[in-house]
């Protein structure tokens, strides 16, 4: 296994020349593209390194540097150029998906525990080992992120010797959604058809975009780089900066570091967000004329890569009763996203993204906003701070229900 961070950071690079160089040949290989988006190919390939042992990241850095640096960086260039109004103009049917999503994992809990337990009732357990303990951890990761996981955890008291098998339940499940997510992005008017969905709010969006960007777009000299280069990475310093602060203020406040108020990540994505979107009202959005977003996608696809090394598809067998609850609860949710946008002709753009800001929050919901368009990933990002809002809520009330089935 290669354990090297430095030697897998090329390794991942090394996937995205290859898609690179691929994707200009054409023939069969436009052909493969069009079946197999480009970014889920970025996403399995390390996935596969991960899970047939050609690299091992059980003690990589990588994902807190892809976290902490890629992805604010990714947020301030993508949002540089973005028309808030024309966000605003996409309607409700967003804040709908949004919300059956998070209704999906509520119920989804309690129904999937629920079902196991008939076929399984030593999962049930006692005390600190209860499923429901546990369970609830996963629930405060699916609505929202990280830090309503810990906040559940510390709350609900589950054993953290058994935390490990709830943690890899957490990424396998939540990543082999994941994969159907992207594979609809890279080709989703089928679904759109089946939905009967109205897109022309996206596409005008999508379109309005790519024209201010095309008519911005100049020749690019090093100063330009350096300005653009220099921008972003203060912007990320400056996100760190802040969230510390403000984090730390909430933690001294609420004498409590698992609070989503009490996260620095949670403020270093808003702040980031903000300063892009700030920006995006002054001369800083000609930036986009020297490549801000094609920047920002390179970022955004770089993350794709960290997150498909946090899979390993052996890990199912380790804890079945757990990844069987697990497997159920996401059908759930899936299933009651598809019902609903079926009902009020959703965009598949909408149900995709309104689940990951649940099932992933700010660390995917861009990524998966991105795969239909660079343009479209704020949209992830706002969607995932409104599910930070609700995670610690949502998932106390998913955990009681939990609790009647398990009590």
């Amino acid at each position: 296994m290669i354990t090297n961070d430095s030697v897998i950071l090329g390794l991942l690079a090394a996937v995205l020349l290859f898609v690179g160089l691929t994707r200009q040949l054409g023939g069969g290989w436009q052909k493969f593209y069009t079946f197999v988006p480009v970014i889920l190919v970025c996403y399995l390939v390390p996935s596969l390194m991960r899970t047939f042992g050609l690299i091992d990241t059980s003690e990589s850095n990588l994902w807190p540097i892809a976290k902490d640096y890629f992805l604010p960086a990714a947020l301030v260039l993508l949002t540089l150029s973005i028309d808030m109004k024309a966000i605003l103009g996409l309607g409700p049917k967003a804040l709908i998906m949004f919300f059956t999503a998070t209704i999906g994992i509520v119920i989804g809990g309690p129904i999937a525990l629920w079902i196991v337990v008939q076929f399984d009732p030593s999962i049930l357990g006692e005390g600190e080992n209860a499923a429901w303990r546990g369970l609830a951890t996963l629930a405060g990761s699916w609505i929202g992120g990280g830090a309503n996981q810990t906040a559940m955890l510390e709350i609900y008291g589950y054993n953290p010797e058994r935390y490990a098998a709830l943690v890899a339940v957490d990424i396998i499940v939540a990543n082999i959604w994941m994969i159907f997510l992207l594979y609809g992005a890279g080709a989703p008017e089928k679904i759109d058809r089946w939905l009967k969905a109205d897109t022309s709010a996206i596409e005008r969006l999508r379109d309005k975009m790519a024209d201010y960007s095309a008519s911005v777009e100049r020749t690019t000299t090093a100063n330009d780089w350096m300005v653009l280069g220099g921008f972003t990475l203060a912007a990320v310093g400056l996100s760190h900066l802040g969230g510390g602060a403000i984090a730390a203020l909430f933690e001294q406040a609420f004498s409590s570091s698992d609070g989503v108020l009490a996260s620095k990540f949670f403020w270093v994505v808003v702040i980031a967000t903000t300063i892009g979107l700030g920006a995006s009202f002054t001369r800083a959005r000609d930036l986009e004329g020297v490549g801000a977003s094609k920047l920002g996608t390179v970022f955004i696809f770089l993350l794709v890569t960290v997150i498909g090394t946090k899979m390993d598809i052996l890990q199912l067998g380790d804890a079945p009763s757990f990844f069987a609850i697990g497997i159920i609860w996401m059908l759930i949710h899936t299933t009651l996203l598809l019902i609903v946008g079926k009902i009020i002709r959703a965009p598949f753009f909408f149900i995709a993204v309104g689940s990951k800001a649940n099932v992933g929050g700010a660390a995917s919901a861009p990524v998966v906003a991105g795969a239909f368009h660079p343009a479209l990933a704020p949209v992830g990002v706002l969607l995932a701070v409104l599910g930070y809002a609700l995670g610690t809520y949502a998932a106390i009330l998913t955990a009681e229900l939990m609790s009647m089935v398990g009590g």
